[in-house]
């Protein structure tokens, strides 16, 4: 779960520090854990802010959203309605982050670079949130992507043709998902009551997109992949196979 400290929780949820305090004098945000001085946020706050955003967007009062929150928080049933605070803030992952320091991303991706080289790519890799500067090291949302981009550098793919494709990539991925999303909001989404009567079954169709997305996703990628090998290879295969028979004929 990420931290955040107030300032950090105002950017992320497109808030101001003065919204968040006076959120908290209303009771409608819980009060962040005390790490000495200083509070400490995590992204069950961040998802009630984004609720509260979403909720004064559609025209409800500081004072709706309190008796709401209240009726939730008592367990009455517009917790149908709140639920989707949740469904539609909660990471679409289970992967866990991981960290890293500059010295394990320099030996990963080869150390045999210049500093200027290394300083360029690592702008890029974070760019391209790779991975995000914390401190004196890395936080690594995806180790999976990170790993596969190791593994790339490692058959002799160039780290910068590597970041350009995984940009490109990046960029697919997003169309992808927001022909999905299209999909369920014109479908879905058109004249549904998601403060109302349909939060549940809203709530209900967004947990079940989780898997169908990857489900559909995986085999296109994998004919996709098949059809791309033997056109691009299947030539110079054909070629290899050829003249390997050439070579073992009697002269």
């Amino acid at each position: 779960m990420s931290e955040y400290r107030i300032d950090e929780l105002a950017h992320a949820a497109g808030t101001t520090v003065r919204n968040i305090r006076s959120y908290q004098d209303r009771g409608l945000l819980s009060p962040p854990r005390l790490q000495g001085r200083v509070g400490i946020y995590d992204d069950a706050h961040l998802a009630r802010l984004r609720l509260i955003g979403q909720m004064l967007d559609r025209g409800y009062t500081l004072n709706n959203i309190s008796d709401l929150m209240g009726a939730w928080e008592a367990g009455r049933d517009v917790s149908d309605v709140l639920g989707l605070e949740q469904v539609l803030t909660s990471p679409w992952s289970d992967e866990i982050p991981g960290w890293a320091t500059l010295e394990e991303l320099i030996e990963t991706f080869g150390p045999d670079r210049s500093p200027e080289d290394v300083a360029r790519q690592l702008a890029r890799t974070i760019e391209l949130g790779l991975i995000e500067p914390e401190g004196d090291r890395f936080r690594v949302p995806s180790p999976r992507l990170l790993h596969v981009g190791a593994e790339l550098v490692h058959a002799g793919i160039p780290l910068d043709a590597v970041l350009e494709i995984a940009d490109e990539i990046r960029r697919d991925c997003e169309v992808i998902a927001g022909r999905f999303v299209h999909l369920v909001n014109e479908h879905v989404l058109a004249d549904a009551d998601l403060l109302g009567e349909d939060a549940a079954r809203v709530a209900a169709v967004i947990r079940r997109m989780r898997p169908l997305v990857q489900m559909v996703v995986n085999p296109f990628v994998a004919r996709g992949m098949e059809e791309k090998v033997k056109a691009e290879l299947g030539d110079k295969l054909d070629l290899l196979l050829m003249n390997k028979e050439t070579s073992v004929l009697p002269h």
